[in-house]
């Protein structure tokens, strides 16, 4: 529960911001999450909560529809013109936030940029070698080998000036995972709809409407926003507090056990959809010996039958029915029907079955169980369910020491791979590839596996994930990712959970366009 003075204090800081909303010009929207952003800079992170803010400040060459598609952005259009070459028509009269305008030697800089050691986009970029201008209006990008997919990669690739970089000494991407602090952490200067106010971390992220945003008048904008403030509000129940007392306008994650009061309450509008992504735990299968077990000599988790066994301790029926109060779909699938190769052959999750999961652990030598440190984000609805989960491998002898942590602590442990047992969620794009790449492919220390939290390496799924990278037929890349998803269910690197229901909640005068991934894409934002 939180601590009445705990809810004073930041009902308090809401307070002292009202002279600041009530004076702000035309429709603002106050928007709360328990995430912070964590870094301004677009390239050096590659999570949610951060894609959130920065989309809206920062634009790619490609973008997405309404209904999630592809669509053209600070590009117009876009062909293969050889085998490892992909030519990009740039759109004109683009200007930055400082006025600078957006030139075809901003594109192949910012291209470069995301490619470093540092940035956590190049995972996304494998395969891509460099870019290059051909004239004021067109860039080509050159791969190491035929991609088909790979305008699909550049999603989320921002487009940075290049002077504004080299003044400021951000030529290369913040180093996130290192902590370091640099001029782009804080400050923002992207061609996007809105433009970066303050960034006060932990706090608030206040952002006002570009007027000089190409998009205004077209399909890809739409709304009528002037301001947004982002409120960082970790505690549900302060969350909702803010919202009840006029203090916030949206919350786009509001707590499971209050949904259902929420949706009845009149003075309120929810939005709904299913989640392109799913949740799941990733156990460490690299160390010889398991770190802070008590166990010696032996990583359990390097058994599959472990790691079977751990997906029948876990009832995520019951999770899903107590913690999310039924807002989500449990799922034995590694990825969601909206992505391309899915196999519905999988979506049936295996039944808890705790006398099964003894049985395995005593065939893999485990009798007695053993102790391990599990890793979660400190954000109530997320500990709930690994509290639950761990009561489950509890009563199978598998003896769980949670530890929850802010973002900041808790992220670097997924992607440097340091965790143990570790609880996380994953929102991909509709292609597998992404996906696959970062999450199962063998971590090379510089973009492949680059969020394989368990280190788990499989030369066999290395190469199917290699070819389907550059395999230009649709119906052998379907084909390949279900031999992929095959090895997947049979060696259980991770164990799939469910998949959330997402589930915004607003004042009634505001209409949004609610996407699978969880992004609030301010462009088409209206205030009645």
């Amino acid at each position: 529960m939180e601590h009445p003075m705990g809810l004073k204090r930041v009902l308090a800081m809401l307070l002292l911001a009202a002279p600041l909303l009530a004076s702000a010009q035309g429709k603002v929207l106050r928007f709360a999450s328990a995430f912070d952003p964590q870094t301004m800079d677009p390239h050096a992170l590659a999570l949610l909560y951060q894609s959130r803010v920065v989309t809206q400040i920062y634009e790619g060459l490609v973008n997405r529809t309404k209904d999630y598609r592809l669509e053209p952005s600070l590009a117009t259009s876009w062909q293969m013109v050889d085998a490892t070459t992909w030519r990009f028509k740039l759109r004109q009269g683009v200007k930055f936030h400082d006025g600078a305008p957006f030139t075809a030697d901003d594109a192949v800089f910012s291209l470069e940029r995301a490619l470093d050691r540092a940035s956590q986009r190049k995972n996304q970029m494998l395969g891509i070698t460099g870019a290059r201008k051909i004239d004021a209006a067109t860039i080509e990008v050159i791969t190491s080998a035929p991609d088909a997919v790979l305008p699909e990669k550049l999603y989320l690739i921002a487009m940075l000036n290049r002077a504004w970089a080299e003044k400021n000494n951000v030529v290369k991407p913040q180093d996130y995972n290192a902590k370091q602090e640099t001029f782009a952490v804080r400050n923002a200067n992207g061609t996007g709809p809105f433009m970066l106010v303050r960034y006060e971390a932990d706090v608030r992220t206040v952002l006002k409407a570009n007027p000089r945003w190409w998009g205004r008048g077209t399909p890809q904008g739409g709304g009528n926003l002037d301001e947004v403030h982002y409120q960082v509000i970790q505690s549900d129940a302060t969350r909702l507090a803010a919202l009840a007392s006029n203090q916030v306008d949206f919350v786009i994650d509001p707590p499971f056990q209050d949904l259902a009061r929420l949706k009845a309450d009149p003075s309120l509008k929810t939005s709904k959809v299913d989640d392109i992504g799913t949740q799941y735990f990733a156990m460490n299968q690299h160390a010889n010996e398991l770190p802070g077990s008590d166990v010696k000599g032996r990583n359990p988790f390097k058994d599959v039958r472990v790691r079977r066994a751990v997906q029948l301790a876990i009832d995520t029926d019951l999770i899903v029915r107590q913690v999310l109060r039924g807002e989500g779909k449990v799922t034995g699938s590694f990825v969601s029907p909206l992505v391309d190769g899915y196999l519905p052959e999988f979506e049936q999750r295996p039944k808890a079955d705790p006398a099964a999961a003894r049985d395995l652990l005593r065939q893999a030598g485990y009798e007695n169980g053993f102790s391990m440190q599990m890793d979660c984000v400190n954000v109530a609805w997320r500990a709930a369910v690994c509290q639950a989960a761990a009561a489950m491998l509890e009563r199978v002898g598998i003896r769980a020491n949670l530890v929850t942590s802010p973002s900041s602590v808790f992220f670097p442990k997924l992607s440097q791979g340091t965790g143990t047992f570790v609880e996380f969620g994953w929102s991909p794009n509709p292609d597998p590839w992404g996906t696959l790449q970062s999450l199962v492919r063998s971590n090379d220390g510089m973009t492949a596996g680059a969020f394989n939290a368990g280190r788990y390496s499989n030369p066999k799924l290395d190469a199917l994930i290699d070819g389907l990278r550059t395999e230009p037929d649709l119906a052998k890349r379907r084909a390949m990712v279900g031999d992929a998803l095959r090895i997947l269910n049979a060696e259980l690197p991770l164990v799939p959970l469910y998949r959330r229901q997402h589930n915004w909640v607003m004042r009634p005068n505001i209409d949004v366009v609610h996407w699978p991934s969880d992004i609030l894409e301010l462009r088409w934002v209206v205030v009645r």
